[in-house]
């Protein structure tokens, strides 16, 4: 299992009602610390974990207080400095040296802390800002639209106060071509945990057996496949079909779509050929395009150019600036 959010809260809605919950999230953090606030993992009755709040130094602690969380049904608050010689985090070996402050919040029949609203709204692609009130157990989700780059914070409010944290739902990517090179694409992206989805109309390529880690597996390249981009929230695309022409046909059709980033594995001037076939020009894309794609980690094998390309989309997604793409491959 990957620690996104929405396989964590997955792994709760199948037994939630099979044993106790815990919801761990840090709520503040002072220096250098592993993960910052927002951050969440869940915890059952079995001692299980989904995610972590910490580099996994601080988790067997954190489960062993989250048991008095489940027998309490109240709230448990911890503090880890690493820089201080009598704490636990410091005797640990926390290399960070910052003070990160934990909540443990219990999950009850009657209470879920808002987790199935959420869990449904990530269901939906959707986005929001998830509220929850310190050293109490209350919670709930509200859907919105967010800046991607907004932090988790807190409010100070008349009844106490909240850590307010931006939801969203963790990358679609969109791969045109399943050749060989495409396998890793996917298979990284997989164990990251984003929503893979491949579409080559070529039967010898993207075969099942190719590709059990890709979530959806397409053959038409034609406005259904524009149309699935904006209902299933594509957030990039990755043109490496090595074809000039079925890139051309998936550029041309999805030219216009709600994406983010795009992606053209091949050197520059291959993509020139490309909007070209394609009978349009960048000025006519409203995405941030990387050709050629991907980040220059000096990569020449499918694995370490998968590697590239994939750090390239998560520094567009998650940074908003991309990079400048640097020299790639050529095919």
């Amino acid at each position: 299992m990957n620690n996104q959010l929405s396989a964590m809260l997955y792994a709760w809605q199948e037994n939630r009602e099979g044993t106790e919950w815990v919801l761990g999230t840090v709520y503040r953090t002072e220096g250098s610390a592993y993960r910052k606030a927002g951050a969440m993992m869940l915890i059952n009755g079995h001692g299980q974990q989904f995610g972590l709040l910490s580099g996994g130094c601080l988790e067997a602690d954190i489960i062993r207080n989250a048991r008095k969380a489940m027998h309490t049904g109240r709230p448990v608050m911890l503090t880890y400095d690493g820089n201080d010689e009598d704490d636990l985090s410091f005797k640990l070996g926390v290399g960070c040296g910052g003070t990160v402050y934990i909540m443990l919040q219990p999950i009850t029949g009657g209470n879920d802390l808002g987790l199935s609203d959420l869990h449904s709204a990530l269901t939906r692609r959707e986005s929001g800002l998830y509220f929850q009130k310190i050293n109490a157990v209350e919670g709930y989700f509200q859907t919105g639209t967010l800046h991607a780059n907004h932090p988790a914070h807190i409010e100070n409010r008349s009844d106490g106060d909240w850590l307010v944290t931006p939801i969203s739902p963790e990358p679609h990517i969109l791969v045109v071509g399943g050749g060989i090179d495409a396998r890793p694409v996917i298979g990284i992206a997989h164990n990251m945990g984003w929503k893979t989805t491949l579409v080559d109309p070529r039967p010898a390529n993207a075969r099942p057996e190719h590709f059990p880690q890709a979530g959806t597996i397409l053959r038409t390249i034609d406005r259904d496949l524009a149309r699935y981009v904006a209902k299933q929230r594509v957030d990039a695309v990755i043109l490496m079909a090595h074809s000039v022409g079925i890139d051309a046909n998936a550029l041309a059709i999805l030219h216009d779509a709600p994406i983010k980033h795009l992606s053209a594995l091949g050197p520059r001037h291959r993509f020139e050929d490309v909007l070209e076939r394609a009978g349009i020009s960048r000025n006519d894309l409203g995405f941030d395009i990387s050709s050629p794609a991907g980040l220059d980690i000096g990569g020449q094998l499918p694995e370490s150019i998968a590697l590239s390309m994939l750090s390239g989309i998560h520094h567009a997604l998650f940074k908003q600036r991309a990079a400048p793409a640097m020299a790639q491959a050529a095919e």
